[in-house]
């Protein structure tokens, strides 16, 4: 009778021990877990096709065919724009026909003192005017930009001179440009005004064929060495994608934007995207918009424009 007491007695303690253990193992794992829900705290953004919930904080979206606003977030502050700038500056140099063979020469006044930004191009690198504008429209390089502007009559004052010009003919009411490249965060504009430079831009073959050019070599490495100038939008590269223009630009002031034309559902397209942050934002909403467009499309199995 002792003998099954003590045993009976020695299996509860070990039954207590090994439930307390248990137990705090479990309470171990809850505070582990609910330490790493603290440090992970995603923004969460809906992957709904049938619905947009965009990172950008201004979005545009315009059927091209007959100018109706597809979708609008936010599209009427006046912001800064970054490199989206570089669109017209290709505008102003093909519009004043300026010869796209002639040589130009990066010097000490094409680099970024303002934001201390990388280039490709050395001091001294040269090329044609016409490389010149795809390494600008390409791979956003700053350099470039600013030599095209130098390199107008009259200096880069009247360059951007010519650029408000345009601005003001297309109607930009809400725009306003202060250099060639987008570094300065004084090249505002809106949505809306951004829409009429897309359209503008489009129209023009060669600034269509840049844009949507996913990479290119060109001779202006040490002693003409080729580099590899990739499109700051890799989209552009996508089989499910038909875009007819693209521009990206990025700076602290601007956050994360794009520009696009693209053929969706058999319509033109004109994506503005604005203001976005994280990372790969600006190219995830442009996706979303695309699926959305697709969704609404074949939901209401009808085009687009007849939404």
């Amino acid at each position: 009778m002792l003998k099954k007491s003590l045993l009976s007695c020695v299996t509860a303690a070990v039954f207590l021990i090994i439930a307390g253990e248990s137990s705090t193992a479990l309470a171990a794992d809850a505070n582990h877990s609910h330490k790493h829900k603290h440090h992970r705290q995603f923004r969460h953004v809906s992957f709904d096709p049938s619905r947009i919930n965009l990172l950008s904080r201004s979005a545009l979206v315009i059927d091209e065919s007959d100018h109706r606003v597809v979708f609008s977030k936010n599209p009427d502050p006046v912001q800064p724009i970054a490199s989206i700038t570089k669109l017209m500056t290709a505008v102003v140099v093909l519009e004043s026909k300026q010869n796209l063979d002639e040589m130009l020469t990066v010097t000490k006044e094409d680099v970024d003192t303002l934001r201390f930004s990388s280039s490709h191009l050395r001091v001294g690198a040269q090329t044609s005017r016409l490389n010149f504008l795809r390494m600008a429209l390409i791979a956003s390089e700053n350099r470039a930009a600013s030599a095209l502007g130098r390199n107008y009559p009259g200096g880069l004052n009247a360059f951007v001179a010519k650029m408000n010009e345009e601005a003001k003919k297309l109607g930009m009411v809400h725009s306003h440009f202060a250099d060639s490249s987008g570094l300065n965060g004084q090249n505002v504009s809106s949505a809306e005004d951004l829409v009429r430079l897309v359209e503008k831009a489009r129209n023009i073959s060669l600034i269509h064929q840049i844009t949507t050019t996913s990479e290119i070599s060109l001779p202006v490495g040490y002693r003409h060495q080729m580099v590899r100038f990739k499109n700051t939008n890799p989209l552009v590269a996508k089989q499910d994608w038909e875009i007819g223009l693209s521009k990206t630009g990025y700076i602290n002031e601007s956050g994360q934007c794009l520009v696009m034309e693209a053929m969706i559902t058999g319509h033109p397209m004109v994506i503005v995207l604005l203001d976005s942050h994280g990372h790969q934002a600006r190219i995830n909403d442009a996706r979303r918009v695309k699926q959305w467009l697709e969704y609404r499309s074949r939901s209401a199995n009808t085009t687009v424009g007849q939404l």
